[in-house]
């Protein structure tokens, strides 16, 4: 009994001996050096970054609230936001992260270099002190450049603030004045002329506010159907901004060769889009997407032209042609 205790004895510790010693050699041995700890130049990285994060944001927010100077401060912030996060990659790769001398490029698809590169991985974190810091400070720097790299997208469309862009300051028993405020009267409006009016005691720089008016022969007025009413006289009004690209719709062609020309005609001269304004403005020619919005008149008691209402549609560009809201006072 007592061989077969010491011989179990044995067995054990043999087993246990071994054990250990398979335990050390699976431990291998160090690829990247021992650095010292830099806590202060992690200070310095992550207050690096968190600058650069400062900086992206104070690019999304002048964008955003459009402030004077823009361009300037567009870029300004950005190019200050990459200085700063080039200034952490700096700092960190020299003063933070181990240093590594590789004579030849690691073999791809064998496993023993993966798992090399995998330790590699390991042991360089292990001379960090700061990582949670230094991970939230690249995190929010990554996030606050990633917003400033995509809010200038929002240039496309109008984004941030849409309702402006249906505000009319038209509205119903508004009078039409020129620009000197005098109010234009019925009988001043002559065939074959051209007039532009505004909404009287109204911002005169609203997208909304320039009309353009003309007399047309009654008899030839065919407007869309609702509209019987909005032309007293043969006076018929509508917005100034062309539907293409938003230019001012400046020329009325008369009819010099009836035979090629049968009906006068509001046109664009930046991209010659043509509106008949015996139909609604509908577009003749060039590239507007859709008519100009009519403006609704009425003749007061005193002879003079007044807005029956607001305008048929929004005001603007072709992007309108999608929207199906009408504008608002």
């Amino acid at each position: 009994m007592r061989r077969l205790r010491g011989a179990i004895g044995f067995a054990l510790l043999t087993a246990l001996g071994f054990a250990r010693g398979s335990r050390r050699r699976r431990r291998p041995a160090r690829i990247v050096a021992e650095k010292e700890p830099a806590p202060q130049a992690e200070l310095v990285v992550a207050l690096l970054l968190f600058a650069a994060a400062a900086c992206a944001a104070m690019f999304v927010l002048a964008y955003a609230l459009d402030w004077p100077h823009l361009t300037q401060y567009l870029g300004l912030s950005l190019g200050a936001a990459l200085a700063l996060l080039a200034a952490a990659a700096v700092v960190a790769g020299r003063y933070v992260l181990p240093s590594e001398e590789v004579e030849q490029d690691y073999p791809a698809g064998r496993l023993d270099e993966q798992e090399k590169l995998a330790q590699i991985v390991a042991e360089t974190r292990e001379g960090i002190t700061r990582r949670c810091l230094l991970l939230g400070a690249a995190g929010a720097a990554g996030a606050a450049l990633g917003a400033a790299l995509i809010v200038p997208a929002a240039s496309f469309g109008p984004l941030l603030d849409t309702e402006s862009f249906y505000y009319s300051p038209w509205r119903r028993d508004r009078r039409l004045v020129d620009e000197h405020g005098v109010p234009y009267r019925a009988e001043e409006i002559e065939a074959e002329s051209f007039y532009t009016a505004y909404p009287e005691s109204a911002d005169r720089e609203e997208m909304a506010a320039p009309v353009v008016v003309v007399r047309v022969d009654a008899s030839e007025l065919d407007l869309p159907p609702g509209r019987e009413t909005w032309a007293p006289r043969g006076i018929v009004a509508y917005s100034k901004v062309c539907t293409h690209a938003g230019c001012a719709v400046a020329l009325y062609r008369k009819p010099r060769f009836p035979a090629a020309e049968p009906s006068p005609a509001l046109v664009c001269p930046c991209h010659y889009s043509t509106f008949d304004p015996a139909k609604g403005a509908a577009v003749t020619f060039g590239p507007a997407g859709r008519p100009l919005p009519q403006l609704p008149l009425a003749i007061d008691s005193k002879g003079e032209l007044r807005a029956a209402g607001n305008l048929s549609g929004p005001v603007g560009p072709a992007f309108w042609g999608v929207r199906t809201r009408r504008p608002s006072a």
